[in-house]
């Protein structure tokens, strides 16, 4: 079985336009809205914090993120999902079955205790 099709090279310039950094899991809940969505609070070195919205909801029981420190991408441009502002995305991997469906997903986490905020490089 074979991995999925790699996507177009992009320069370095484009990739350090990404703003990777590490938060902090505060709370989770199921999103109130959204079957497949878990609504999340972020620690993220800032003083507000932030909020995301993240479809891991099959494979993540919410009380078990709190406390975890998850990558994500800081500058992703805010939306709102079902009524609930998402400011940023949390990296996961995910693997897909043969039919297509995702298999499983996992959450990026950091294996040792860094700042809120800390940059990822």
């Amino acid at each position: 079985m074979s991995g999925p099709e790699p996507l177009p090279s992009v320069s370095f310039e484009q990739f350090t336009n990404l703003d990777l950094r590490v938060a902090t899991v505060k709370a989770a809940e199921p999103h109130p809205n959204a079957d497949r969505l878990l609504k999340i609070q972020l620690d993220d070195g800032t003083e507000e914090g932030r909020q995301v919205c993240a479809g891991i909801k099959a494979w993540y029981d919410p009380e078990s993120l709190i406390g975890t420190q998850v990558v994500i991408v800081a500058n992703l441009e805010p939306r709102t999902i079902r009524g609930e502002v998402s400011q940023g995305m949390i990296m996961a991997a995910s693997a897909t079955g043969d039919d297509g469906e995702k298999e499983t997903v996992c959450v990026l986490r950091i294996d040792q205790p860094v700042p809120p905020g800390s940059k990822v490089s």
